[in-house]
């Protein structure tokens, strides 16, 4: 029964709460969601995240990294691809308020027309940028062996070495930016390995059309030269394929190596951290779907999709609450206790009960718990707070009994 103007009036009233003379970072990230309800106007086949073909619509979440709060969310049809959207999210974040604000994005919202978008509406971003680009493997050949072993470029929270070099994103751009150059030996590691591995594949899979007239797919020839007989003629077929060494080997050369773009200067370690805590709202959209009951919806219409979304994101605000609440704790008392995360602090607090008893009155089942307590704590409460609020609730059940 929630109506739209509803959950539009909630949005309005949740962002103009926030202090907007802050300077915020607001991370912004999307999923997509399957469905096969045919009566959801939004679900059109568009871009899966798992690549597979079916309807899809678009859910995404802006989340305030200096305070960790959800901000706003948005649906949108599956068709509408990320790049294209961002633009429109950037005007809503203006409309609910947010002019001192920047923006924590991914690799898939590159573009020039979105970074001129963001200098237009004075908006700074901090964004990851893909390091097969040309653009940086230029820098990252260019910079290569001069920072990797260097005890001051060293981030030890991440394991990582970073620089930083200023210079222009595009020709026409106009403003100076600062590219942050990281490199990391376990991630060089790692990438070579998936390198040769698919190496590995493709030689196998040539291997299987040796002899049979066919061209060497696109995707193939960047890695390797093929070798046809009756090359050009009716007949030709492939013999062999040689790789290409030069090409591996640079591909190599840019393993463990990638690269943060931000529009404010900042040290690369700082522009780490900023985008490192797009981990947050990485597990805000793992908290919806495990968690939250959103990765299905199970639902026929517009309406109630557009309703369980709406109850599922103030759902999120609070569970988040609880997230942060108890990181929080843990952190500062330095407790690995396994009863310290959500569900099972949950599980914890919904043992205390209320009993109804011969005289008609309602009291607490029994004393609060040491393992509750350490969870209240967490939240600013203690037992005596229960009991005050037990007190409370039992005059309520008296008078309407």
């Amino acid at each position: 029964n929630i109506t739209q103007d509803q959950s539009i009036g909630f949005l309005n009233e949740w962002n103009a709460s926030r202090n907007h003379r802050e300077k915020i970072y607001i991370s912004y990230d999307s999923t997509n969601k399957a469905c096969q309800a045919g009566d959801i106007e939004i679900a059109e086949f568009g871009h899966s995240k798992d690549g597979k073909d079916y309807p899809v619509f678009n859910y995404s979440v802006a989340y305030d990294r200096n305070n960790r709060e959800p901000l706003f969310y948005e649906e949108y049809p599956g068709s509408i691809v990320d790049m294209t959207q961002l633009q429109i999210m950037l005007e809503k974040a203006k409309g609910y308020g947010y002019k001192k604000a920047g923006f924590i994005l991914d690799r898939g919202y590159f573009s020039k027309a979105n970074i001129r978008f963001m200098d237009k509406n004075g908006y700074d971003f901090v964004i990851m940028v893909k390091g097969m680009k040309k653009l940086i493997r230029e820098i990252i050949l260019e910079y290569r062996g001069t920072f990797e072993d260097v005890r001051a470029n060293s981030i030890r929270q991440y394991k990582t070495y970073g620089t930083t070099i200023e210079r222009t994103l595009f020709p026409s751009d106009e403003k100076k930016r600062y590219f942050h150059l990281y490199f990391s030996s376990s991630r060089h590691a790692s990438e070579q390995e998936q390198l040769e591995a698919r190496i590995d594949r493709m030689k196998k899979n040539l291997k299987k059309t040796y002899g049979k007239a066919r061209e060497m797919d696109h995707g193939y020839q960047y890695y390797f030269n093929p070798i046809y007989y009756h090359e050009g003629q009716e007949d030709q077929l492939l013999q062999a394929a040689q790789e290409k060494g030069d090409v591996i080997q640079e591909e190599i050369r840019l393993c463990g190596y990638f690269c943060i773009i931000t529009s404010k200067k900042m040290s690369a370690k700082e522009a780490l951290e900023l985008y490192k805590s797009r981990d947050e709202s990485e597990k805000l959209f793992k908290g919806d779907k495990t968690y939250l009951g959103n990765k299905a919806l199970r639902v026929q219409t517009d309406e109630a999709a557009a309703a369980k979304i709406f109850i599922e994101f103030v759902a999120l605000v609070i569970r988040n609450k609880i997230y942060t609440s108890l990181k929080d704790s843990v952190l500062e008392d330095d407790s690995k206790a396994n009863y310290m995360n959500v569900p099972a602090a949950i599980r914890e607090l919904e043992k205390i009960e209320m009993i109804r008893q011969t005289d008609g009155e309602y009291r607490l089942d029994h004393a609060v718990t040491a393992t509750q307590k350490a969870i209240l704590k967490a939240f600013k409460m203690d037992a005596s707070y229960i009991q005050k609020e037990a007190a409370k609730i039992r005059g309520v059940l008296t008078e309407e009994t």
